[in-house]
């Protein structure tokens, strides 16, 4: 929400789910923490532009007859700003922890910004909505855990999962925190159920060297541990791990070559909103995140 109201990139919705920060302390009073902040800002602008970049081309490939399922979406935005650009797939899913999704659900109901596109995009039978789902014909909401990948597929069919239309899923920041063994159940189911499908995967990366261990360290310090750190440790095993499970290609490139492929004129942009003189911790933690995808394709698409 910060980095959006500072102008990094456009996503008139999510204001309406995250309030907006409190006010940044003076630059002099913590100095390293600022510019901890910053980098993290600008890395924030390279995942959203490239896991973006990759959706559309998806998007464009199927000609948006597709579906794309959001596994742990929390408070994301996207299927409000592909309505937008007109670029809708025949459905849009999300899924995440039951107590996440009757947060985003209450938030839906009592902002229209936020309902009316659904209503609009809804045809056929009526629209079902309760404390924790929401079905309509173009985007449905699910509250299931992504650890057990049968109830998650039941869940998803009661909702219209169609498994013969060429499927995206959408993992950011998500299959770290559940372990390495409950990450590969879920890639493998995924590319066992779908014939045409494409996953993308955002998360950490590098994670054995002493950059990793620190952030690792940094997080235990806030209660927070990365069950799936392992296959974390270097881009090779992030690749490996989806063709272990039942993907025929797969990419991985960490984000600072992302932010290298980024429009030039648009990186200058932003930044100019903020003024970034440690570029070596940039660098750093930009090494230290990656996408991957990899896909499936029995018709050769």
């Amino acid at each position: 929400r910060f980095a959006v109201s500072v102008g990094y990139w456009n996503d008139p919705y999510i204001q309406y789910f995250v309030r907006q920060a409190k006010e940044r302390k003076a630059p002099e009073i913590n100095r390293g923490k600022l510019e901890w902040e910053w980098e993290h800002l600008t890395g924030y602008y390279a995942r959203v532009h490239g896991v973006s970049y990759l959706i559309k081309a998806f998007l464009e490939k199927t000609e948006c007859n597709c579906q794309i399922v959001n596994l742990g979406a929390g408070m994301d935005t996207l299927f409000w700003r592909l309505k937008d650009e007109n670029l809708l797939p025949r459905k849009y899913f999300e899924v995440d922890f039951p107590m996440i999704v009757a947060r985003k659900i209450h938030n839906i109901k009592s902002k229209p910004p936020l309902s009316k596109p659904i209503m609009e995009s809804h045809s056929g039978d009526s629209l079902l909505i309760d404390s924790h789902s929401l079905d309509s014909s173009r985007y449905s909401i699910v509250g299931a855990d992504l650890r057990f990948s049968s109830d998650l597929e039941e869940k998803l069919k009661k909702h219209s999962l169609d498994i013969h239309l060429p499927t995206l899923l959408v993992a950011e920041c998500v299959l770290v925190y559940m372990t390495p063994q409950q990450s590969a159940n879920l890639l493998k189911w995924a590319a066992s159920t779908f014939p045409v499908a494409m996953v993308i995967n955002y998360e950490q990366v590098n994670m054995r060297d002493r950059f990793g261990q620190i952030m690792i360290e940094n997080l235990q310090r806030r209660q927070c541990n990365l069950a799936g750190v392992e296959p974390c440790s270097s881009l090779d095993s992030q690749r490996e791990r989806l063709l272990l499970n039942g993907w025929e290609n797969a990419r991985a490139i960490d984000m600072m070559k992302v932010y290298s492929f980024l429009p030039q004129a648009d990186v200058k942009r932003i930044e100019a909103l903020e003024f970034l003189d440690e570029k070596e911790l940039f660098e750093q933690l930009m090494q230290h995140y990656c996408i991957c995808w990899a896909s499936k394709d029995s018709s050769n698409m």
